[in-house]
């Protein structure tokens, strides 16, 4: 047994001391893998970044209203009787005064120019209701103060704020034939709220010519009763309408632009990820030529063939890994972007950032040692069925 332990043991110290002997090999084949690592882990942190910003948009405790066969806000309609309709419905909360927690909202879109850019780029403009800002708890006026009722004022979301002219509290908005003045800017925990310019609903509506609403947002008196609510909206002739829990309906706005990601990706990860696989093998092919008088020399020893494939697979995961911890730890700088893009589902922009979760640095570490394992697996096999008498000869 002792014997068998101590066969094992020199092989890993010798693949260690080859790693660091060879390091300018080493370095350029890991720095290979550290690039696919790298973009393979942005594609996953930007998925994912995309993720919770729509999913954090929502309220699990909130249900959106729109038009039957609708997508989008944008696309619905739903009339003012409507809308007192859903007013009345059960299981809708209350607050202390005894008044739903309803917000009819008017969803628009405009044109707005960035920072130093020359054209023009669809930014959501929200009509929200007396509750709209109580049905979302996580947009906090962060700087400035709410919009007045009745007025042309509005507020912009953080996004807006900091990536488009004119944005600033104080300066005007042109749009619908109506100068609207900025008197906040609100911050919605890097939501999709964070891209919108919201204002009072009836004035929005009377600007844009517009007599229904684009949604309904109503708080649940209990997030199990969405079902009820629901069924209720679904049943009823006079409504024609369709219910969906905000966090759901949000992530859905987000489904093509995450899959239009998640296959260019990953396409691009696949074909670097081969390049930096040739390299691995290259790289160990070249290792197994260099040192054939040394394996002769292990066989010869004792070790025995598993002994020597082990090795210098293991040689080969451990520069991966290298590569595999360098690519990520440069991708943990591009949670301090925050990139902004056309969302095709609704045509507004949309910004959102780079996030890096316990789960993608699994993923991307398995995806790691399996580039290694094939880089490697077939330079390891050819040493390990070397023969000794030829090993030998060969040095």
């Amino acid at each position: 047994m002792s014997a068998k332990i101590f066969q094992m043991k020199v092989p890993f110290s010798y693949v260690f001391r080859n790693l660091w002997a060879r390091k300018w090999t080493t370095a350029l084949t890991a720095g290979g893998m550290g690039l696919v690592v790298f973009v393979f882990a942005a594609v996953l942190m930007l998925d994912a970044g995309l993720n919770k910003t729509m999913v954090g948009t929502g309220s699990f405790e909130n249900v959106v209203i729109i038009r039957k066969g609708a997508e989008t806000e944008i696309q619905s309609g739903i009339s003012r009787d409507q809308a007192s309709l859903i007013e009345s419905l059960e299981n809708i909360a209350r607050d202390a005064r005894g008044v739903p927690m309803i917000s009819k909202e008017s969803v628009v879109l405009i044109s707005m120019q960035k920072k130093g850019q020359n054209r023009g780029s669809n930014i959501v403009t929200r009509g929200l209701s007396s509750m709209g800002l109580t049905l979302r708890p996580q947009a906090k006026i962060i700087v400035g103060r709410m919009f007045k009722e009745g007025s042309s004022e509005v507020i912009v979301g953080r996004n807006v704020n900091e990536q488009f002219d004119g944005a600033d509290i104080g300066q005007t908005l042109r749009f619908a034939g109506r100068d609207w003045t900025i008197v906040g800017v609100f911050d919605a925990q890097k939501s999709a709220f964070d891209s919108e310019v919201w204002g009072d609903v009836q004035q929005l509506m009377q600007a844009f010519r517009r007599v229904v609403y684009s949604s309904v947002i109503a708080k649940l008196s209990s997030s199990d009763k969405f079902d009820v609510v629901a069924q209720t909206v679904e049943d009823d002739i006079r409504l024609a309408l369709q219910s969906k829990r905000e966090q759901l309906f949000y992530e859905d706005q987000s489904r093509s632009l995450s899959t239009f990601i998640s296959f260019l990706g990953l396409m691009l990860s696949f074909i670097f990820s081969t390049g930096a696989m040739i390299g691995a093998a290259i790289t160990m092919y070249s290792a197994v030529a260099s040192r054939t008088g040394e394996i002769g020399t292990l066989r010869a020893l004792g070790f025995r063939r598993p002994s020597i494939l082990v090795a210098f697979l293991t040689e080969s995961l451990l520069l991966s890994l290298v590569g595999g911890f360098a690519g990520l730890f440069f991708a943990t700088f591009l949670q301090a972007i925050t990139i902004s893009t056309l969302n095709s589902q609704t045509f507004s922009q949309l910004a959102f950032g780079f996030v890096l979760t316990s789960k993608i640095v699994v993923q991307t570490l398995v995806f790691t040692l399996i580039m290694g394992f094939i880089g490697g697996f077939l330079p390891a096999v050819k040493a390990a069925r070397m023969k000794i008498v030829d090993s030998l000869r060969a040095a």
